[in-house]
């Protein structure tokens, strides 16, 4: 492989945040692995749930580059990001976009037919988030809404009945742990967003009230997690862990305060642990019991 196709696809990798995809993807696999209890799961059946999570989440994340690309070119903590810089064409995200919707809506289909009715519905709500700060205060909320979706989807592509308690849970958790965190983000930008008439938590309520909030979302995330362990039912492995990222999350909301937003980014970096550590605890605990 030339160093020029190694560049371009280095360049996709970074338009997307391919990194980031730690975020969601460990809460649909706990979906899926919920649901394997009473249903089995093939290794073609996880690759498809694979790929439909990572193809909604890059075609999410280069919509939002996207339709944000004037604000980022105007933002200096987001003006060398691809489209501002140069490095990509508004013509080629458009298709990145596309291209990247159509596999997630084929890999919907190689899952079943209700995966497959309802991939318009998942990249409806994904899309949203990166219009919401244009019409309402609560974007970091439909952040974790459009997360939210994502063990569900993995519970349902397991084959998992919609009536159940464990898809929602999972669901509640994995939303305000994400709304949670991105409230933290969101205060970086807070005089840039009300110069520029864009909304958010951070606008609407100011920063020491926001961080409130999101300690609030946080210690709710655990509650969720907590609620989860009669239902399954699951044992101290799964308590365990659900404790260390109770720790994650309290260690994270430390380093931000109303006077000091220098470690934020840093306080984001952690949640990439959080869902591989939390996949694997329960994953253990699922085949101990």
């Amino acid at each position: 492989m030339g160093a020029g196709v190694r560049a371009r696809i280095g360049t996709y990798l970074s338009f997307v945040r391919f990194s980031h995809s730690v975020f969601a993807l460990p809460f649909a696999l706990t979906g899926a692995l919920l649901a394997a209890r009473e249903h089995p799961l093939t290794w073609q059946r996880v690759a498809w749930i694979v790929l439909a999570m990572v193809a909604a989440r890059s075609s999410a994340m280069g919509f939002n580059r996207l339709v944000d690309a004037r604000y980022d070119a105007s933002n200096p903590r987001t003006a060398m990001r691809e489209i501002p810089r140069g490095t990509m064409s508004r013509v080629e995200a458009t298709v990145f976009v596309v291209v990247s919707s159509v596999v997630f809506v084929f890999a919907s289909w190689n899952l079943s037919v209700v995966c497959a009715a309802l991939s318009p519905v998942a990249l409806a709500i994904v899309f949203w988030y990166s219009l919401a700060k244009r019409f309402t205060s609560y974007t970091q909320a439909f952040l974790g809404l459009a997360m939210a979706v994502a063990p569900v989807g993995g519970w349902l592509a397991a084959g998992g009945a919609a009536g159940r308690w464990e898809p929602w849970l999972l669901g509640a958790a994995i939303g305000l742990w994400v709304g949670g965190f991105d409230v933290l983000y969101a205060c970086q930008d807070y005089t840039f967003d009300r110069e520029h008439g864009l909304r958010s938590i951070p606008v609407r309520f100011g920063i020491e009230r926001s961080l409130l909030i999101s300690r609030a979302m946080h210690v709710a995330t655990i509650l969720c997690m907590v609620a989860l362990a009669p239902v399954v039912p699951l044992g101290p492995i799964y308590l365990a862990g659900v404790a260390v990222v109770g720790v994650l999350l309290a260690y994270e909301q430390s380093l931000v305060s109303s006077t000091d937003l220098s470690q934020v980014k840093r306080a984001f970096d952690l949640n990439g642990y959080v869902g591989i550590l939390y996949f694997m605890t329960t994953a253990a605990a699922v085949f101990a019991g």
